[in-house]
């Protein structure tokens, strides 16, 4: 059950009666210090790293009442994920067995929600939340946050600890986002709940060893959480000590005239507009971070759309060029929740814009040269995807192992042999395939496979406007051809004589 900074105060009485009668009560320390002397059952610190002690954890008290205390809303980043799955790993268990009608029923799951740190920042800053982004970098990566700036956009920061504000404000300012104002709104809905006010550029900086002293306060519970059983506050483990702080200059504490929490009106909790002049030390480790996105002149633009601007990619001249993308990741028709396989990755652009298409897609790219296989993962994280995932190595051979795609581009290395057809035959049914190619070779075999397994066959033709003199003439490129097709069911795998086992295979991709 969800529980918020103003404790056993704030919560309803179907919670605090299922706390009553627990006979276990599992959370964090801090968590757990909240709870009166009433509520009697044992108490049980998450140990670390928390999400593989979960089954073990639930098993040692089956059969008894308990109770799980989450920050927030357990459904929104937090642990009530981690123990759905638990338990619906255990009724598969159970339902493989060899008389399942005879395997005990799996404990019943009842989530009792408070609200989350999204609902009482939007109410405190007036922003609709359905209109509101919401970026979590509680266990995971900072450069996550930088697909979601936009000029003008609002973004709701949950943030991983005290060092977060820091950690966000330098990211911001390195691409171009430093006029951005910051709003650290920290104890959401307690008696502590106070404002910290700046702008990007003029937040100060923090060394490392301030930071992780900052996310790793000494006597905080290790919780060592990820993704996957990230208890959150939808921002930090709830029991982290939160620092004795005397308001400083940036830091406002909440107007005594706020009314109860989630109802505040915007202008209830004053926000100080003189110069910033914060800590680790200051900021509290329960805190969100509101942003309201301000692009710097001459920064460079990014849509949401592909087809980024090719400065956007650091590259040796092996990248998909701009217009070319955005035909490939159109024939390619990401989906939320798919994963590609990008086979001879370049610079990455092809995973990279997949990813940035949807935060629930995912990407594997595979690169055969070291240098590239670094730049591709430089490239990601710099546009917001650091959870690409790249593997160095020689496709066909460095495909083994990978999960199963839902669709697969090819970018280099057609001819080499079986590559062409291991993609084929890994795709499950309806699976996409696109190859691009500039050569007769490689546009020769995606004749051969467009006779045999139809799909669409297209040459993408693009010219530049140069000056020719005093005039203005066409640069034309060289154009690409493109095989694209949808793996029907019942396809049997493909036999080993196609012109793939025959043609001498090109050591680069000259894209």
């Amino acid at each position: 059950m969800g529980i918020g900074a103003d404790g056993w105060d704030g919560l309803p009485g179907a919670s605090r009666e299922a706390l009553r009668t627990a006979e276990t009560l599992i959370g964090g320390a801090r968590q757990l210090a909240l709870l009166p002397a009433e509520c009697a059952g044992e108490r049980v610190a998450w140990p670390s790293p928390l999400r593989p002690a979960v089954p073990g954890l639930l098993a040692a008290h089956a059969g008894r009442r308990v109770a799980v205390l989450a920050s927030g809303d357990p459904m929104f980043y937090g642990i009530g994920r981690t123990l759905t799955e638990v338990l619906e790993e255990a009724v598969t268990v159970m339902s493989d067995g060899p008389a399942p009608h005879t395997a005990p029923s799996a404990p019943r799951l009842r989530v009792l929600p408070h609200p989350s740190s999204v609902s009482y920042a939007c109410a405190r800053l007036g922003w609709p939340v359905e209109e509101t982004e919401v970026v979590t970098l509680v266990g995971r990566p900072a450069e996550n946050l930088l697909a979601a700036l936009y000029d003008g956009r609002r973004v709701l920061v949950l943030s991983a600890g005290a060092g977060t504000p820091a950690e966000v404000a330098t990211l911001l300012r390195a691409h171009g986002y430093g006029p951005t104002r910051m709003r650290v709104l920290q104890q959401l809905g307690g008696d502590r709940e106070r404002t910290a006010e700046g702008t990007a550029a003029e937040w100060p900086p923090e060394t490392r060893d301030a930071i992780t002293a900052a996310h790793h306060p000494a006597d905080a519970d290790p919780l060592n959480v990820t993704p996957a059983d990230a208890d959150p506050p939808n921002v930090t483990p709830a029991d982290a000590d939160p620092p004795n702080v005397t308001p400083a200059v940036g830091i406002v504490p909440p107007n005594d005239a706020t009314p109860a929490a989630g109802i505040a009106p915007l202008d209830a909790i004053p926000i100080d507009t003189a110069p910033l002049n914060v800590t680790p030390a200051d900021i509290d480790p329960l805190n969100v971070i509101a942003l309201d996105c301000v692009r710097e002149p001459g920064t460079l633009r990014l849509s949401a759309v592909p087809g980024l601007p090719d400065a956007a990619y650091e590259h040796d001249g092996q990248l998909t060029k701009r217009h070319v993308r955005a035909a490939t990741l159109a024939a390619l028709a990401p989906a939320p929740g798919e994963l590609l396989w990008d086979i001879g990755g370049g610079s990455g652009s092809i995973a990279i814009e997949w990813l940035r298409a949807h935060r629930g897609c995912r990407a594997v790219s595979v690169e055969r040269d070291p240098v590239r296989a670094e730049r591709i993962g430089r490239n990601a994280r710099a546009l917001g995807v650091p959870a690409l995932r790249v593997v160095t190595g020689r496709a066909p051979a460095a495909l083994a192992g990978l999960p199963t795609p839902d669709a697969v581009f090819i970018g280099g290395g057609l001819t080499v042999p079986g590559l062409l057809a291991a993609c084929w035959d890994a795709l499950p049914a309806g699976g996409r395939i696109v190859a691009n190619t500039v050569t007769l070779e490689s546009e020769a075999l995606l004749a051969d496979w467009y006779r045999r397994y139809g799909g669409e066959l297209v040459r993408l033709a693009v010219a530049h406007a140069v000056p020719v003199g005093g005039f203005t003439g066409w640069r034309q490129a060289m154009p690409v051809t493109q095989w694209t097709a949808v793996k029907p069911p019942g396809t049997p795998r493909t036999p080993t004589s196609l012109p793939a086992n025959t043609l001498p295979h090109e050591s680069e991709d000259p894209r």
